[in-house]
């Protein structure tokens, strides 16, 4: 099994939509982060579950959706993974994958 690693960058990236769905509901902001969480640990198990992200075929950067989000993470040689950006579905992430 795997050990997911949540980088300093990717929990700011949690805060903000925390912050962000919050301003309307508090419940659904929790709901939402909790689920992404969960869905991230699916990665334990299963770290090639993600999509390669296309726009950067230099790199191996898979992509794991969930709802609305994107997460980001590279997998390690040792197996263990890091989860570096979790992001809106409409924003254009390439500035942040570099």
């Amino acid at each position: 099994m795997a050990e997911v690693t949540w980088t300093t960058e990717s929990e700011r990236w949690l805060r903000d939509i925390h912050d962000f769905i919050a301003h309307d509901s508090p419940t659904a902001a929790t709901r939402t982060i909790e689920t992404l969480y969960q869905k991230a640990n699916i990665l334990r198990e299963f770290p090639e579950s993600g999509y390669r992200y296309w726009q950067r075929p230099d790199r191996h950067i898979p992509i794991l959706l969930h709802g609305h989000y994107r997460i980001a993470y590279l997998i390690k040689d040792s197996g263990a993974i890091d989860i570096f950006g979790v992001f809106q579905g409409a924003l254009t992430i390439d500035r942040y994958l570099r």
